[in-house]
């Protein structure tokens, strides 16, 4: 199978059922911003995690896979994919729990950082957030899954959960951040 097919040379690409859309269209950015994050939760991997964050994380990049798939489906074959996983924004909540439960009370905002990890994971969640915004979007346009909406707004809150966690587990310090006088 050859990797380039020439196909979008025009400026258009095809959604799995052959409906052909401008690469500038809206269901192309949030599904290639899903890509995205998936891309830097691979970088936060690769920065390494402790084995159960890891764990958990290549989850959430299977989990963001299958949200791609879906976004870049028309409906008429979006019934042969893997259905969306019951639930799992729940895990997400359990794993915030775990972790929050392991951190100093949040009393303060925090600025991006403590590590090159934390760091990475701050990235993360703001591109998470990006995603959650394209995906409102592409709500107000056409039927999109509240499931999906859900499971990016918890996501975005693990990945600041996780962001302080790293911190808090190297004995980092967390900056706050204090508006200027």
């Amino acid at each position: 199978m050859k990797i380039y097919t020439k196909g979008g040379d025009g400026g258009q690409t095809s959604l799995f059922g052959g409906r052909r859309l401008p690469k500038s269209d809206l269901r192309i950015e949030v599904y290639g911003t899903v890509d995205e994050l998936n891309s830097w939760l691979g970088k936060l991997l690769a920065q390494g995690l402790p084995s159960d964050g890891a764990d958990f994380v290549i989850a959430i990049q299977q989990d963001l896979f299958l949200m791609g798939s879906h976004l870049a489906s028309t409906d008429d074959v979006r019934h042969n994919l893997p259905k969306w996983p019951e639930y799992a924004e729940q895990k997400i909540e359990q794993e915030i729990d775990r972790m929050d439960a392991a951190l100093p009370r949040l009393t303060n905002f925090i600025l991006p950082g403590g590590t090159p990890t934390s760091a990475t994971a701050h990235l993360c969640r703001c591109v998470c957030r990006r995603a959650e915004r394209l995906l409102v979007a592409l709500s107000t346009e056409e039927a999109v899954s509240a499931d999906l909406l859900r499971y990016l707004n918890r996501l975005s809150d693990y990945l600041f959960t996780l962001a302080r966690y790293l911190t808090h587990a190297a004995g980092a310090e967390e900056r706050v951040w204090r508006p200027s006088k």
